[in-house]
C-alpha cells in the first residue's frame, strides 16, 4: 500500500468536535412518530470539525478550510488516488488545520424531520429538495474534460481514481435546515470565535460564505483564499470599510473560459472585478489564474490533482508574502 504522506508529520495534537448547534424539538424524528420514534429533541446546526495541530508552529494564524457544493472536509485530505491532501501538508507546513463540514453536510448530520413530516401527511409539496450532482453533472460543472468520460489532454487530474473521488459527493442536505448554508457561516464564526483568528480557506460554494463570514468576524479573519468561488457581491462601502484590509487570494485553475455550469467566466470575472477594487482601495488582493502563471491542466477540484502539492506551495508562498505575521494564541480545543 503507498503512503499518502509525503513525509514524517510529527503533530502536537490531532481530533474533531463541534461547534454551534442547538436543541429543538421534533414531532417527526422517525417514522412512525411513536415508541422510540416518539416526539423529542435533537441537534441541529452543528458543524463537525477536523483538526490537525504540528509540534513545530509557524508565527501565522491557523488555516480553516471550507469545502464546496456536494463536498465534504474530505475534499482536504488524502487524494483520491492516495497522495498527501492540503490539511497535512498545511500542518507539515507549520499551520494549525481546521478542516470542516457544512452544517447539514457529510459529518455533521442533518435534520430528517421535514421529510419524515412530509411522508406522514402524504404532502410532498412540503418536501425539501436535496440536491446531489451527477457524475455527467460533476464532469462539466467541475471541468475534468469536455464531455463525460473524456479528460483534458493536458489533465492534471489523477484519472484511474476517478471512482474514488466520485464516491466522495454526498447531498447538500443542508436544504434540510431552516436558513439553509447560513448555519454554516454561523457555525464558522463561531469556531473562529474557539481559536481565534484565522486564515480562511474556501471553495466553489463557500466562496460566499467567505465573504459572509468577514462581515461577522472582520477582526478574525486575517486572510481570505478564495478557490474558484463567487467573490460577488460586495459593495463600495464594504471594500473601503472592511474587505480592503484583508488579504484576498482568487485562486483559478484551467479551462474555466467559456466553460458551461458555475464555475466559468460569469464567477471567474467577478472575482478579477473585485480583486481589481480591493487594490484600487489600497487593498492585498490577488487574482491567480494557474494558466497564466504556466501551470495547465487543472480543473476546478485542484487541490485533489497530480500537481496539488505544487500549488499549495503558490498558496503558502502568498500567505507568507501577503497575511500579516503575530500569530495569535489558540484557544485550548
Amino acid at each position: 500500500m503507498r503512503r499518502s504522506l509525503s513525509g514524517q508529520l510529527v503533530l502536537e495534537d490531532e481530533g474533531s468536535f463541534f461547534v454551534g448547534g442547538e436543541v429543538v424539538a421534533t414531532d417527526y424524528p422517525m417514522l412512525p412518530n411513536t415508541g422510540l420514534g416518539a416526539p423529542g429533541h435533537i441537534t441541529v446546526n452543528q458543524m463537525y470539525v477536523r483538526y490537525w495541530i504540528p509540534a513545530a508552529k509557524n508565527d501565522l494564524a491557523p488555516v480553516v478550510m471550507v469545502h464546496g457544493s456536494v463536498h465534504t472536509g474530505k475534499t482536504w485530505e488524502t487524494t483520491p488516488d492516495g497522495r498527501e491532501g492540503w490539511a497535512t501538508y498545511f500542518a507539515r507546513s507549520g499551520f494549525s488545520v481546521y478542516a470542516v463540514d457544512h452544517c447539514g453536510r457529510g459529518r455533521s448530520g442533518f435534520n430528517p424531520s421535514p421529510i419524515n413530516q412530509a411522508r406522514a401527511d402524504s404532502h410532498a409539496a412540503s418536501l425539501p429538495a436535496i440536491q446531489i450532482t451527477t457524475r455527467e453533472g460533476a464532469w462539466l460543472n467541475f471541468r475534468l474534460g469536455p464531455s463525460y468520460g473524456r479528460f483534458w489532454p493536458d489533465s492534471q487530474f489523477p484519472e484511474d481514481a476517478v471512482d474514488q473521488y466520485f464516491s466522495q459527493l454526498v447531498p447538500n442536505a443542508e436544504s434540510t435546515l431552516v436558513d439553509g448554508g447560513a448555519n454554516t457561516v454561523n457555525a464558522l464564526a463561531a469556531l473562529l470565535d474557539r481559536i481565534g483568528p484565522a486564515i480562511v480557506m474556501v471553495h466553489s460554494q463557500s466562496g460566499s460564505y467567505g465573504l459572509d463570514l468577514i462581515r461577522k468576524r472582520p477582526k478574525l479573519v486575517k486572510g481570505l483564499i478564495n478557490i474558484e468561488g463567487s467573490c460577488t457581491p460586495v459593495s463600495a462601502q464594504e471594500i473601503e470599510a472592511t474587505l480592503a484590509k484583508i488579504p484576498l487570494l482568487s485562486l483559478w485553475g484551467d479551462h474555466s473560459i467559456g466553460a458551461a455550469g458555475l464555475n466559468g467566466d460569469e464567477r471567474r470575472n467577478g472575482c478579477m472585478a473585485t480583486v481589481a477594487a480591493l487594490r484600487a482601495a489600497g487593498g492585498r488582493a490577488t487574482f491567480a489564474l494557474l494558466p497564466d502563471l504556466g501551470i495547465r491542466g487543472n480543473s476546478h477540484m485542484l487541490m485533489l490533482e497530480k500537481n496539488n502539492l505544487r500549488i499549495a506551495d503558490l498558496v503558502l508562498e502568498w500567505i507568507g508574502e501577503n497575511v500579516p505575521k503575530n500569530r495569535a494564541k489558540e484557544a485550548l480545543i
